[in-house]
């Protein structure tokens, strides 16, 4: 079991379990995470999402409840109350479940969520992708951190094999939870788990999907590096937040990297967390010179004077927030003036016919409309962009340099 807790310690070293959090459904994988966690000394915290979809798992919630008193480990139960009964309930449920554990971490004032996935979790995942279609992204697996903001994500058991992890339950003497969902051939997962078993004779094998994801990780990480490469060379993010490509620049590189870069500069807009789909991209590419104002991803991409120019688009743009939170996934207030406010939301139209000098920034209509402003109570306080500080200023929150750092997943 050495080898076990060798892994996991190389993948959180540095990581002190006061700076931890850990997710725990009650499975084998998580349970067994929680386990090996907890012997790196006190200051971690658990978490479990009741997803409300079957009978058990309240119940389950309250198996981890009594497993972490037992290890002396605080823990907190999340619920997710409110699917809509539409579009993928796995998908649904999982974003459920990262934007409540993310929530519940910044309270904490927790860095880190560690998420139990093993290496059989990334054969599979990798299967399916292979499945769809994927390209060098989709094919390097999940990664072994993912950076969302200030809270990191880690998967510190993929060098870990199922059957491993409930060996070492057993002999821990630690029970778990068998989810029945995990042997339902209706689930894409479960199918790539059973087509595994039979490809193996065909020399298709966990292993053999883990080497090649290791060798897309390699690839990923080098065409990483030289699309960060072409947006030092011709990407500009304006005051307003607006983004321009030199078109001349951008059109002579590659297309992966041209994918890349467009796909990235949307993601950041918009804060989602996929990319728009590869046809509907080079859709885009494709027209941005015979088609002006095309709209994907809540952007809006034109062409203007030699230049690629995304803006964030009116209409998609995140509804109003405290006046100290993080509004539209990338603006924050810098500076109070001595008016109050309470609220950051889009200028719009109204907002905009209050700024009778906004022609006098040099920013256009169309990025003021969609730009932050101070309210309180429907009363517009203060627009920076537009002309009409009083005192307010506001700016990204990562800084200009902040669509450039999140090209690199590290």
């Amino acid at each position: 079991m050495s080898d076990l807790t060798k892994g996991l310690d190389r993948a959180l070293s540095g990581i002190p379990n006061s700076k931890l959090g850990v997710a725990v459904s009650g499975g084998g994988d998580s349970v067994a995470l929680l386990l090996m966690l907890a012997a790196r000394g006190d200051g971690l915290r658990a978490v479990t999402v009741d997803h409300g979809l079957r009978r058990e798992s309240a119940e389950e919630a309250a198996h981890v409840a009594t497993l972490c008193q037992r290890l002396g480990i605080p823990h907190h139960v999340l619920t997710w109350q409110n699917w809509d009964k539409s579009g993928n309930l796995q998908d649904a449920a999982r974003q459920a479940r990262l934007r409540l554990i993310g929530a519940w971490a910044v309270k904490e004032s927790i860095t880190h969520i560690a998420l139990g996935h093993t290496l059989d979790d990334q054969a599979e995942t990798v299967l399916l992708r292979l499945a769809r279609g994927s390209g060098v992204d989709g094919l390097s697996g999940m990664a072994a951190q993912r950076i969302d903001g200030p809270l990191t994500w880690a998967r510190p058991l993929l060098h870990a094999r199922r059957a491993e992890l409930r060996t070492y339950l057993v002999e821990n003497g630690v029970e778990w939870i068998e989810d029945p969902s995990n042997d339902d051939p209706k689930y894409d997962r479960v199918k790539a788990r059973q087509a595994l078993v039979i490809l193996s004779d065909l020399g298709i094998t966990a292993d053999g999907l883990i080497a090649t994801a290791d060798r897309m990780q390699d690839a990923r990480i080098a065409l990483e590096a030289a699309t960060l490469d072409l947006a030092n060379t011709c990407l500009e993010i304006t005051d307003a937040g607006e983004v321009r490509l030199d078109m001349a620049i951008f059109n002579a590189a590659p297309d992966e990297l041209r994918f890349r870069l467009l796909s990235a500069t949307l993601q950041w807009f918009s804060g989602a967390p996929y990319r728009p789909r590869f046809d509907s991209l080079r859709g885009v590419l494709n027209r941005i010179d015979t088609e002006n104002g095309q709209t994907l991803h809540g952007c809006i991409i034109r062409s203007h004077s030699g230049n690629i120019i995304v803006r964030r688009e009116v209409e998609r743009v995140t509804h109003a927030c405290h006046i100290d939170a993080i509004w539209d996934h990338r603006w924050v207030v810098t500076e109070h003036g001595r008016d109050p406010a309470k609220t950051i939301a889009a200028l719009g139209e109204e907002g905009l016919r209050e700024c009778t000098n906004w022609r006098d920034t040099g920013h256009a209509r169309e990025v003021l409309l969609a730009s932050p402003a101070m309210w309180a109570d429907g009363l517009l306080v203060a627009a920076p962009m537009a002309g009409m500080a009083n005192g307010w200023a506001i700016g990204l929150k990562y800084g200009k340099k902040g669509l450039h750092e999140s090209l690199m997943t590290r």
